[in-house]
């Protein structure tokens, strides 16, 4: 679903064999029903937590298509809390997920890719990964930590044949938001005039970076002075956070 599904079916629509994996089964062959290209598309259940699973989703990878061009880490799911207060179970299960997860499909994705003498690795992250943001920092935290090895991978694999792209979206109209984990003190510097960009915007963006061997995508590229202004000005950055949070009564939670 989302950014996910957008990306499999525009790869689809350029003439890759495209295999979607998701924990539920049915929610893949959904998508995979979807997408079109019956002949060409494969869906299987996958946890991106469980190593197991993995090498079995790549063994049959293999057996269908021979061999293994791409793969994109796109798995992951959102925390909204405190630092004061958030869970330290739904913080180590949102790094499972959102970073170990990553860590995992890349160590068995590569192992076919050095096999093959070429290969892109995609992972999918967020504008997160560059601003630390109030009340989602577990996801900020997994996201940043996403940037930092996917980038690090990629000059360890240039010399491999092997590329490691990572994808930056800002906001994007998904049901992420809605399906996050939420603690208790759940807030968001969302600014309400932003709606959003599409999932198809955000596909558009990985399809582009990758045929052009791209080290970074960040999209929408609005996005880009803002980083840039939290690198030189964190100071303005976080004020402007501040004025965007909701005000809350003293004493109150």
């Amino acid at each position: 679903m989302g950014i996910g599904e957008a990306i499999a079916g525009i790869f689809a629509g350029q003439g890759a064999s495209v295999v979607l994996l998701s924990r539920d089964a049915g929610r893949a062959e959904a998508a995979r029903v979807r997408i079109g290209h019956a002949e060409r598309t494969l869906a299987l259940s996958c946890d991106v937590r469980n190593r197991e699973e993995i090498d079995r989703v790549v063994s049959l990878t293999l057996h269908h298509y021979q061999r293994m061009d791409v793969w994109i880490n796109n798995a992951g799911h959102g925390l909204m809390d405190s630092v004061a207060d958030v869970d330290i179970a739904a913080c180590r299960e949102t790094f499972d997920t959102n970073f170990f997860g990553t860590v995992a499909c890349m160590q068995a994705a590569l192992a076919v890719m050095k096999q093959q003498g070429t290969g892109t690795i995609i992972n999918i992250s967020s504008v997160a990964g560059h601003l630390p943001l109030p009340f989602h920092a577990v996801y900020s935290a997994t996201k940043f930590a996403m940037n930092a090895f996917g980038k690090a991978a990629r000059v360890e694999l240039m010399n491999a044949g092997i590329n490691v792209l990572t994808v930056c979206p800002g906001y994007v109209r998904t049901d992420f938001s809605a399906n996050a984990m939420k603690g208790r003190d759940a807030k968001t510097v969302r600014p309400s005039a932003v709606r959003g960009i599409s999932s198809a915007r955000v596909a558009r963006a990985v399809l582009r970076g990758y045929l052009k061997h791209k080290r970074e995508v960040v999209v929408p590229w609005t996005m880009h002075p803002v980083i840039k202004l939290y690198q030189l000005f964190p100071g303005l950055v976080e004020w402007g956070m501040l004025k965007m949070l909701p005000t809350r009564r003293r004493g109150s939670r």
